[in-house]
């Protein structure tokens, strides 16, 4: 089978990549193997050093990647540019913090000595998303790494430029080889990976769908899974908020990567008193917003990574607008691109509220009061993140308590950041990722007790 890179915006074949057999892939995961044994021997202190120079080679090279980018999946240049500055970020993060991370953690009982050891568990086996192709594997990556662990990576088969891309960028770091290997498979083969002895874990991000198979495979062998998964994430406006505010931050929270982002903000839900004013001023922003070619620097809406994608989409609006919803702006598809869309007068029971819309489209929601906003933002099987607006925060934090989902922002895009742990709950997945939690999802806390 060969897998092929193509270019959203224009269409052209980038690259072609032959699927790796069971031989080869028994080959990778024997030096995965191999290499883990070597790299838990170096001191956190080196490996640390190693992850700075990671970061390094990302920012010496940030152009080149992010053409990459933008080329094979269709992301506004100066966002892929963004994209691979904060891989470097992360980078340098866990270079600076790892070997506070990694202490022992004394705990005071009654034995003379007792405290935790975190040791790193073998090979960790990610699969992982193209909407953001270099920062989804390199907030898998860095922590894990850095904690000495080795990496097998199964990227989206429509970015595989871009794991070749992540691979060199820690081989020019001086890593060992064969400690980051990309596979390059259909997901039929992945039982073969996960049942190996090396493999310990699995981190995946992606769909329910994706998930829900790999947590399977990874139960039968009884291996730990890290899943992060997609989002319906709610944007709330109260009747106090500035909307002037809530409106940019809200276009930029639903439109960036064209609104291909699990942590994009999609139902907008909006108090009755302030409800036709930010429809308002939200259609006029987004009427704004530029789109063409992803590689020039002014495109704000570039193309979906595939035109499938975009077909998903249009169902999805279109059985909206037959049970209701209201079209405000959009709603047409041309090859890989779609129009930023806004659907007013969404409901429960309409797509574009019960399922997640991976692209440019926001579903905006009336609320009589703040109390039936919150109430909506948690009418989802998704439980990612949540952002509130309103001129009092504590108001909003007095919800909290309601509110399932992993993150709460309030006036404030839901966003990841090294220093925060990352993940969600119900259908968004389970486990964190990034900050201190991240690394300690793929160690062995093993507990010491001298008598």
């Amino acid at each position: 089978m060969k897998f092929k890179s193509v270019n959203p915006y224009t269409g052209e074949e980038i690259a072609s990549y032959s699927e790796h057999s069971i031989k080869q892939l028994s080959t990778i995961l024997n030096k995965s193997q191999d290499a883990f044994r070597d790299w838990r021997k170096e001191t956190v202190s080196d490996r640390c050093k190693l992850m700075a120079k990671a970061g390094e080679v990302l920012l010496k090279n940030t152009d080149r990647y992010a053409k990459l980018i933008s080329s094979e999946m269709g992301k506004p240049i100066t966002e892929a540019r963004a994209e691979v500055e904060k891989c470097a970020w992360v980078c340098a993060f866990y270079a600076e913090n790892g070997e506070k991370f990694l202490a022992d953690e004394i705990i005071k009982t009654d034995a003379s000595r007792s405290y935790v050891r975190h040791q790193p568990i073998g090979t960790v086996f990610a699969v992982m998303p193209w909407n953001y192709p270099f920062w989804q594997v390199f907030r898998f990556a860095a922590p894990t790494l850095t904690a000495g662990n080795s990496a097998i990576l199964k990227h989206a088969s429509n970015v595989l430029g871009c794991a070749e891309a992540i691979a060199e960028v820690f081989e020019k770091a001086g890593f060992p080889n064969h400690l980051f290997q990309n596979v390059f498979i259909g997901h039929e083969k992945a039982e073969h990976i996960i049942s190996h002895p090396a493999v310990q874990a699995v981190s995946l991000t992606g769909s329910e769908g994706a998930g829900s198979a790999i947590a399977r495979l990874a139960g039968k062998y009884l291996k730990k899974t890290l899943l992060e998964l997609g989002g319906s994430n709610a944007f709330v406006v109260f009747a106090d908020a500035d909307l002037d505010e809530a409106v940019s931050i809200g276009v930029n929270a639903r439109m960036m990567n064209t609104g291909q982002s699990c942590i994009a903000s999609k139902r907008f839900i909006v108090e009755d008193a302030v409800y036709d004013a930010f429809i308002d001023k939200y259609t006029n922003a987004v009427i704004e917003l530029k789109s063409g070619d992803p590689l020039e620097n002014d495109t704000q809406i570039g193309t979906l990574a595939r035109q499938d994608l975009g077909e998903i989409v249009q169902k999805q609006v279109a059985k909206s607008i037959r049970k209701g919803a209201k079209l405000i702006l959009g709603g047409k598809q041309r090859g890989a691109y779609f129009e930023p869309t806004i659907l007013a007068d969404v409901k429960k029971g309409m797509p574009v509220f019960d399922e997640e819309t991976f692209g440019p489209v926001a579903a905006i929601i009336r609320a009589k009061d703040a109390n039936e906003a919150i109430g909506l933002s948690q009418s989802t099987d998704y439980a990612l993140g949540i952002s509130i607006f309103t001129s009092d925060p504590d108001a909003a934090l007095a919800y909290t308590d309601r509110i399932a989902d992993g993150a709460v922002f309030i006036n404030s895009l839901v966003k990841s950041d090294p220093r925060l742990p990352f993940g969600g709950q119900k259908n968004s997945g389970y486990g964190r990722e990034l900050s201190r939690d991240g690394m300690m999802e793929f160690v062995n806390r093993m507990v010491v007790y001298i008598a």
